[in-house]
């Protein structure tokens, strides 16, 4: 199953319609599973630095196949990857990357949602996984 361009849609609509319940302004980026852009959006007041921060988190979670904050684990002083977040183009090792799946479990593209703090970041990109998922059933 590949990402479709609908299914894209619904990851933005959701991920723009909690921010707005948040009173946020924010960056939101969908990857297909070979980590290139799908969809994005740019909420009118979001923070230009975001627009990497939000790339970075959708392909962290693509290449890695977890959410973007799990990756720290391999990276961070003293683990064993120590470094990792330096390849790949850069990656972002915090909440806001999630993976999306097909029914059948395969990772078919990812979400990063940057622009307010990283909790709310995840919270949006909950929301926008909410919205997809409501899709694939």
């Amino acid at each position: 199953m590949q990402l479709t361009s609908r299914q894209a849609q619904a990851v933005i609509d959701g991920a723009e319609a909690k921010a707005r319940q948040l009173d946020l302004a924010v960056i939101i980026a969908v990857l297909d599973a070979g980590a290139y852009l799908k969809a994005f959006r740019r909420m009118d007041g979001a923070v230009l630095g975001s627009i990497d921060i939000a790339m970075n988190k959708a392909r962290t979670a693509v290449l890695f196949q977890a959410n973007s904050e799990a990756v720290w684990e391999y990276c961070k002083p003293g683990a064993p990857a120590q470094g990792l977040q330096l390849t790949n183009g850069g990656l972002a090792t915090f909440g806001g990357g999630i993976p999306l799946k097909g029914p059948d479990g395969v990772v078919i593209g990812a979400l990063g949602v940057s622009g307010g703090a990283v909790p709310q970041d995840v919270e949006v990109a909950q929301a926008a996984l909410a919205a997809f998922e409501k899709l694939t059933r």
